[in-house]
């Protein structure tokens, strides 16, 4: 029981440190006197909105698209923004077979990350639920 603790608290420094890394680099990153910076940045953020697609739509075009380019804090930042928006795992599991399919097998390893990263989330929530 004391290992499944110290996994969890692992897990929790894990998320907690990618989470700060990137708020705190965006944050360095955008005060910096660039305009073309800001505005790709501000085109990202206005491309996640709810739109005809709404956000948990394209939050999973986001997942999908971040694994068939292998990008592994993509893929991390789009896993953490699906659970917000209400992916539930069976959802996740139809959209990574999709960047799977699309990717091919060298997206396997960027799979077995997704999942953990997705575990370690569901740990940290202490919930891991599928379907509807």
């Amino acid at each position: 029981m004391a290992h499944d603790h110290a996994v969890s608290e692992s897990s929790n420094d894990r998320i907690q440190s990618f989470t700060d890394f990137r708020k705190r680099m965006n944050e360095r990153i955008l005060a910096e006197d660039n305009q073309v910076v800001r505005r790709f940045f501000a085109l990202d953020t206005q491309t996640y909105k709810p739109g005809a697609l709404d956000l948990k739509t394209k939050e999973l075009l986001g997942l999908v698209a971040s694994m068939v380019l292998r990008c592994d804090d993509c893929i991390s930042y789009h896993v953490a923004q699906c659970r917000e928006a209400g992916v539930n795992r069976d959802e996740f599991f139809e959209a990574f077979s999709v960047g799977l399919v699309v990717g091919g097998s060298i997206v396997i390893p960027h799979l077995r990350r997704a999942v953990d990263f997705l575990d370690q989330i569901e740990a940290q929530d202490g919930r891991a639920d599928s379907g509807v």
